[in-house]
């Protein structure tokens, strides 16, 4: 198992998972956007970043985040927006080396933290998320402009 930026001979790879991605949390997703999203992580001008787990010479899993900044601290975090393991792959390992990467990423750039969110329902990654971080206390809310 390797974890690695994309290229774009994974595109095809990518899209499968990122698709894999929207259909588990339910999320109606076009090529257009996943084109779009594509197009973010191989602009160096776009904040959104992503790495890939690549074992046995497909991909497996992949992860985007990004630099958010944190006023109240003065500091600069990291925020894991997506991750995702083929379900074939689930259990071997890679969801936490893409949190591993993404916490050297941090590490790397001085980030006091690295944060993201999960559906409480999603069980088999929170006993993973419980092994590697601290559940926080605050309720997430989103309204629509």
């Amino acid at each position: 198992m390797r974890v690695r930026r994309p290229v774009e001979s994974d595109r095809a790879g990518w899209d499968r998972l990122y698709a894999g991605y929207a259909e588990f949390y339910g999320v109606t997703q076009t090529p257009e956007m996943r084109d779009r999203v594509w197009g973010w992580i191989h602009d160096p001008a776009h904040e959104v970043e992503a790495f890939v787990v690549e074992g046995e010479g497909a991909l497996v899993g992949l992860t985007h985040f990004r630099a958010f900044a944190r006023p109240l601290s003065a500091t600069t975090g990291g925020f894991l927006d997506d991750l995702f393991v083929a379900p074939d792959a689930r259990g071997g390992g890679a969801a936490e080396a893409l949190i591993r990467a993404v916490a050297e990423v941090g590490r790397e750039r001085g980030w006091s933290v690295i944060r993201w969110i999960t559906a409480g329902d999603n069980a088999r990654a929170r006993k993973l998320y419980d092994r590697v971080a601290r559940q926080t206390p605050w309720v997430t809310y989103d309204l629509v402009p």
